[in-house]
């Protein structure tokens, strides 16, 4: 054991994360076969066997459980030392993890999360997957459910509701041309509803949803959108009332250990002020003309 090195130990971690070889090949840049062959030899030094194998992936025996537990607060150690590391060389990096839509109005309003004279930077990571944070893979997430996780402080960030958009003055032909993103990355309840409820009637699909809004701005249809989105687009206008089923609350989300860092609470007071100053934007309350 005293020969095994860190490195096998963060390589361990990819494979139980990614419950397969596959995922950590892709995360360190060896092939499948060599992360195979080293946790083998991982095994081997440690004297205890962590992986079931099998056709379908990795599966973490109990020592392997045991020792993912062990080890992740091993690895939370180990990047505060790289940032503790990294502070003289660099300015501190906040990761901001959010979905499109919430990207695009940081974005829209960026001057409002980091300016000129802050002794910090910012990297935003845009997907619509949950914010992962209970392992530091980013600094504040915005997810759209109350976290579970102990180990996770939330603020409230108010209540997003939707509606479909179309083209302001668009005829409406039967029953809609709608708009959608394909099943396969349809992963917010948002985005499945059009296939659940108008399946019959989607035209066009795309993989991004940020595309759907340019499509219905263009006129290709009829598209499921965030108010706070479409009701800001005098170009759109609501091709029907609120979609109340898709009405959900959404949170601020950090790592408690983290969440007193300077730049992290800065960063997260102003994401905060922000989303409360398009309150009634987000909860569907249309602008006055």
């Amino acid at each position: 054991m005293k020969n095994a090195s860190w490195d096998a130990y963060q390589i361990f971690l990819l494979v139980a994360r990614h419950g397969g070889l596959s995922g950590a090949a892709g995360e360190t840049g060896l092939s499948p076969a060599t992360i195979g062959r080293r946790m083998i030899e991982f095994e081997r030094r440690i004297g205890r066997p962590l992986f079931v194998r099998s056709q379908s992936g990795y599966a973490l025996t109990g020592d392997g459980r045991r020792l993912l537990e062990q080890l992740s607060d091993m690895e939370a150690a180990a990047r505060r030392i790289e940032a503790w590391r990294e502070e003289a060389a660099a300015p501190a990096l906040v990761r901001l993890a959010a979905g499109t839509w919430i990207a695009w109005l940081v974005s829209e309003n960026f001057p409002a999360l980091l300016t000129e004279r802050d002794p910090f930077r910012i990297d935003l990571h845009i997907a619509e997957q949950r914010a992962a944070l209970a392992h530091r893979e980013c600094d504040i997430g915005i997810r759209a459910f109350e976290p579970e996780e102990l180990n996770l402080a939330k603020i409230p960030a108010g209540t997003t509701a939707y509606a479909p958009y179309r083209a302001r003055n668009t005829a409406d032909h039967g029953p809609g041309r709608w708009l959608a993103v394909d099943t396969e990355n349809a992963i917010s309840a948002y985005l499945r509803w059009p296939h659940q409820n108008k399946a019959e009637n989607i035209v066009v699909t795309v993989n991004r949803p940020r595309s759907l809004r340019d499509l219905a701005l263009a006129g290709a249809g009829i598209a499921v959108l965030p108010c706070f989105v479409g009701d800001l687009e005098p170009k759109l206008e609501r091709a029907g009332p609120e979609i109340a089923e898709l009405r959900h609350r959404q949170w601020i989300v950090m790592n408690n250990d983290d969440r007193h860092r300077r730049e992290i609470r800065t960063v997260a007071d102003r994401l905060s002020r922000l989303l409360k100053a398009h309150e009634e934007l987000f909860c569907g309350k249309r602008p006055l003309a």
